[in-house]
């Protein structure tokens, strides 16, 4: 087994307090997974409480759901960094992986904001292939992302139109 490290960064044209509060959401952190996997979250849970208390220790069991249906993983959500505004780090125990930790770092970047995900994990089995999987999703979130925060375009007016 062996660990695996990956990056992700992408650049919009919104305020890093629009990206801390999309991703520090439950509903960002949906939008985000979905449709590849569903987190089922601790009952109640709105948000990542940012007040420091709760550092280092579980917030509660999630479900990840392949699709939104099928049980893939169990996460005991942990939160071990919090710099609200810029940066957490999440280091969930999994029954996936012998080691967890995604980090999430929002900075200002010019006209807009930068987001820099990096993720280091040790999975229990098929490395390559759970390397490949995540590789694959958190693409698929940083896509979501952009779509999201991305670029408003004027609609075309017509010709004489004020």
């Amino acid at each position: 087994m062996s660990t695996v490290r990956v990056k992700f960064e992408s650049k919009v044209p919104r305020t890093p307090g629009e990206l801390w509060n999309w991703s520090t959401s439950v509903r960002g952190v949906d939008a985000e997974m979905g449709p590849i996997l569903k987190l089922e979250f601790p009952k109640g849970m709105t948000g990542v409480p940012q007040d420091g208390n709760s550092l280092g220790k579980p917030l509660g069991n999630c479900k990840f759901l392949l699709f939104g249906l099928v049980p893939v993983d169990l996460s005991r959500l942990t939160f071990v960094e919090m710099e609200p505004g810029r940066r957490f780090v999440e280091q969930s125990p999994l029954l996936s992986m012998k080691e967890w930790r995604h980090e999430r770092l929002i900075d200002p970047a010019g006209d807009g904001t930068r987001v820099v995900d990096t993720v280091e994990f040790t999975p229990r089995f098929a490395t390559r292939v759970v390397a490949w999987f995540i590789s694959k999703f958190f693409e698929h979130r940083h896509a979501v992302l952009r779509r999201q925060f991305g670029e408003r375009r004027a609609l075309p007016r017509p010709a004489g139109a004020h």
